[in-house]
């Protein structure tokens, strides 16, 4: 018998640190066979994410990606992940997309900045302001407790500042600035969520020891970080599959020749496994948060599990 799960009455029943235990785990497993289709206009578009991995299960998420809907007062996105039982077939769980998404998301930042931050981190700086940030501030700021401050910043100052007085009421010091170059420039962690086409964070302004996880730039002619930054940094992924020949941040610089494919260090499994992550405390270590449907089916299966 499958359970239908939405956002609101699970969300506050998880935790970001099982959520990271949950995609370590899921690496641990074996290989995962992944597929995406998309239909419809590029502005009306049904995309099916799905996957299969022995022994953790098979998924599909179906979301609509409608571009038009902002202006309607309605989601861009909506749709929902089913989960089936790895042994059985039987379709386990229907679960809001809203919420495999989120978790998947910044669970995927938060273990590529516990494997490659410094852990004595004080400053994050957050690029962005919308609902993956207000979720970013949340995941930092509960699994490294040292941050003594957090910063954000957004092309539209005003949401930056709404975003600060949100967190505020939390009990977390969040200052909402306007001079990105500075604050980049301090920051110990930054994380950057945006819809920037063009990169918005240059490699001048970032300073030895800090980590960087780019997590906006999610098509072919989107980036964050210019080749500068990717030049000086360290440069890990999340999943080699699902992000060099896919994504802008490192497809553009991949076919002009500013990096080359050797320079990818490591994707999660590698940071399992072998110590290939900073080496020292001024390595500027840089991380692509790209996705994938492997990352939503360990989460669904997490989210499964835990929510009965």
């Amino acid at each position: 018998m499958h359970r239908l799960i939405n956002y609101s009455e699970a969300r506050d029943r998880l935790s970001w640190a099982e959520s990271v235990d949950a995609l370590k785990k899921g690496h641990r497993a074996a290989r995962p066979e992944i597929d995406d289709t998309f239909l419809g206009p590029a502005d009306k578009t049904l995309l099916n994410r799905s996957c299969f991995i022995p022994g953790v299960g098979y998924g599909v998420k179906a979301v609509t990606v409608f571009d038009g809907n902002t202006a309607r007062g309605l989601a861009t996105v909506q749709g929902a992940m089913l989960y089936f039982d790895p042994d059985d077939g039987q379709l386990k769980a229907i679960i809001e997309s809203r919420l495999v998404t989120e978790i998947k998301t910044i669970s995927d930042s938060l273990w590529g900045a516990l494997s490659l931050a410094r852990p004595d981190s004080r400053h994050l700086l957050v690029c962005g302001a919308g609902a993956v940030a207000a979720s970013l501030i949340d995941g930092y700021s509960t699994l490294f407790p040292g941050l003594e401050r957090i910063s954000v910043w957004n092309r539209t100052h005003d949401k930056a500042e709404a975003l600060a007085r949100t967190c505020s009421d939390r009990s977390l010091k969040v200052t909402a600035v306007t001079d990105l170059e500075a604050a980049a420039g301090s920051a110990d962690i930054i994380t950057s969520a945006t819809m920037a086409r063009a990169p918005l964070i240059r490699g001048e302004w970032v300073r030895p020891g800090t980590h960087v996880d780019l997590i906006g730039a999610y098509k072919a002619d989107m980036r964050e970080a210019d080749d500068a930054l990717l030049q000086k940094g360290r440069l890990f992924v999340d999943s080699r599959a699902t992000t060099l020949g896919h994504i802008g941040e490192l497809k553009i610089p991949l076919a002009s020749g500013a990096i080359v494919e050797e320079d990818i260090l490591g994707d999660f499994y590698d940071l399992l496994t072998d110590h290939v992550g900073r080496q020292n405390e001024t390595d500027i270590t840089v991380f692509k948060n790209g996705g994938g449907a492997h990352l939503d089916l360990m989460i669904a299966r997490y989210i499964a599990d835990t929510v009965h």
